[in-house]
């Protein structure tokens, strides 16, 4: 049995099995109609959260399989103090697979080492978000063709973004890939990220503060929001939060080819104006979410089982 805790949990040649088969279950829906009838999926969600709950949600039902599960706190037995340890014991009795969010770093790896059944870490607090990481490359692998040659840019909150961070993680293992940085000083790239992840495997990478600048040489543009939730006081997010907006002045600056993509929510900083161009992929990268979880659940299920 295995568990999802980072992309880094996949190998290369795991990986490109995973996207493979999230291709064929776009083009072939109904082959994977009734995959996993009889299975449950567990949603445990202590924080809000749309696109992440409900495409594991989608991603089941699709799959022919049921969901239960949680999308707050408050409305489980955490209110009441009880840890995560004893939470996944109990929904290891009531699921075949757990899916699970957290504000807290490294819950989901808590949860895994006590659970009896595969869990995947739906985002843990600014640390990881291993499965809009497989979002995000099935819609480059699909869109690029593949990831090497690729110069990324990097734009907003960079310092709290988890989509981020776990982006470039997974980016690294392919050949003569480069990143551009695009972030006030405040919400720079973490040093351990700079350091421990860039510069010791020697990832070529440039920090700027203007999107302008960077804008001509990017074949992907992967725009954050400034996140509210991760700040510890109204002030410093106010003046961060609109620091960075996509236009359409500043998009035909870009290649003709460059895709925009967006981890979602959206708040202002890509104007809607946008949302028309042909390089707009983020919704489109919304519904790959769908297919990249089935091919997840469909996998982990089978480590599980000795199928594969």
């Amino acid at each position: 049995m295995r568990h999802l805790m980072s992309p880094l949990d996949l190998s290369v040649e795991e990986l490109y099995g995973l996207l493979s088969l999230a291709n064929d279950i776009e083009h072939n829906p109904g082959k994977y109609a009734h995959a996993c009838e009889g299975k449950k999926l567990a949603t445990c969600f202590y924080e809000p959260s749309t696109r992440t709950r409900l495409s594991f949600e989608s991603a089941m039902l699709n799959l022919g399989g049921s969901v239960l599960g949680f999308s707050s706190a408050d409305s489980s037995s955490a209110a009441k103090g009880e840890s995560v340890s004893d939470t996944i014991r109990v929904i290891s009795c009531y699921a075949d697979i757990c899916a699970i969010r957290h504000p807290k770093e490294g819950a989901a790896l808590v949860a895994s080492l006590k659970s009896s059944i595969p869990v995947i870490n739906a985002g843990d607090g600014g640390h990881q978000h291993p499965t809009q990481t497989l979002t995000d490359l099935l819609t480059i692998y699909s869109l690029k063709g593949g990831f090497s040659n690729l110069t990324i840019g990097l734009c907003g909150d960079l310092k709290f973004g988890r989509t981020v961070h776990s982006l470039i993680h997974a980016l690294i293992r392919y050949p003569n890939v480069r990143f551009v940085l695009i972030s006030p000083e405040e919400l720079r790239i973490p040093d351990y990220i700079r350091e421990d992840v860039l510069q010791k495997n020697e990832i070529p990478f440039t920090e700027l503060e203007r999107l302008e600048d960077a804008m001509p040489e990017l074949d992907i543009l992967y725009m954050t929001r400034v996140q509210k939730e991760r700040f510890f006081n109204e002030e410093d997010y106010v003046r961060m939060k609109d620091f960075y907006i996509l236009t359409k002045d500043k998009l035909s600056m870009a290649r003709e080819d460059m895709l925009i993509l967006h981890p979602l929510p959206r708040v202002n900083e890509i104007s809607v104006e946008v949302d028309d161009d042909p390089r707009a992929v983020y919704f489109k990268q919304a519904q790959y979410g769908v297919y990249v979880r089935m091919a997840l659940i469909l996998t982990l299920l089978k480590w599980r089982d000795g199928l594969c």
